[in-house]
């Protein structure tokens, strides 16, 4: 039974053996232009930005509403509007439309303004990285 070292010994074996050769290097990369302009991305995350706080207000801002209406103005909740519905059910039924509607707001301000620079700024990038590519 031979015992095989699972790799060669650190030092040499004979004195006329040259030495092993020395790892390959990576080689350094030479700095990239970062792709797309900054100035692009911070007017996306600003709309972005703008998207988010739009959808948000409108669905918080009226939960908020509702709440502080139950809390600070009990009077009023239970006042009735028609045919003996009270204020509070017919608010708090108005919250599902209200969440929709700031579904379609967020919706609707993607498709108007966050879409179409994250698209022209997709395509700056692939146009760069082409460029880069070809030199």
């Amino acid at each position: 039974m031979s015992h095989d070292p699972p790799h060669p010994p650190s030092y040499l074996t004979y004195p006329w053996q040259p030495p092993p050769p020395e790892p390959p290097r990576p080689r350094p990369t030479p700095p990239r232009e970062p792709l797309g302009h900054h100035r692009d991305l911070r007017v996306l995350r600003d709309a972005y930005r703008w998207q988010r706080r739009t959808a948000t207000l409108t669905a918080l801002g009226y939960f908020t509403l509702f709440l502080v209406l139950s809390a600070f103005a009990p009077h009023f909740m239970t006042a009735t509007v028609a045919d003996g519905i009270p204020a509070g059910l017919l608010l708090a039924l108005l919250q599902l439309p209200v969440t929709w509607l700031a579904i379609a707001l967020y919706e609707h301000t993607a498709r108007r303004h966050v879409d179409p620079l994250a698209d022209r700024i997709r395509k700056e990038a692939e146009l760069d990285a082409r460029r880069g590519a070809t030199r």
